[in-house]
């Protein structure tokens, strides 16, 4: 298991993405958002945790106009942590 905090300026965000294990988020700082694959896009703020299941696509960054951190907690499985994919569109980014 490793964790790490992660800073993200406005507007920053990660590629879509999976874990083979999951992944924990527990913001720190600032605002944020999350989406799952077909899902909403999530607002997320100081204090919140967000559990993303063992391989289930989504992304996550700062709001547009804040900047946000977060602890990122994950295992590794055959010394693999992430899938990384295609970028979040700026219309996925925006969606409410």
């Amino acid at each position: 298991m490793s964790g790490g905090l992660v800073t993200f300026e406005p507007g920053a965000r990660t590629a879509w993405h999976t874990h083979p294990l999951g992944q924990t988020l527990i913001v720190t700082a600032g605002a944020g958002r999350v989406q799952h694959w077909g899902g909403p896009v999530e607002e997320i703020r100081p204090g919140d945790v967000v559990r993303i299941p063992p391989g289930v696509k989504h992304w996550h960054g700062a709001s547009a106009t804040a900047g946000m951190s977060h602890i990122a907690i994950v295992e590794a499985l055959d010394g693999k942590t992430a899938d990384w994919m295609e970028h979040v569109t700026d219309a996925q980014y925006g969606a409410e």
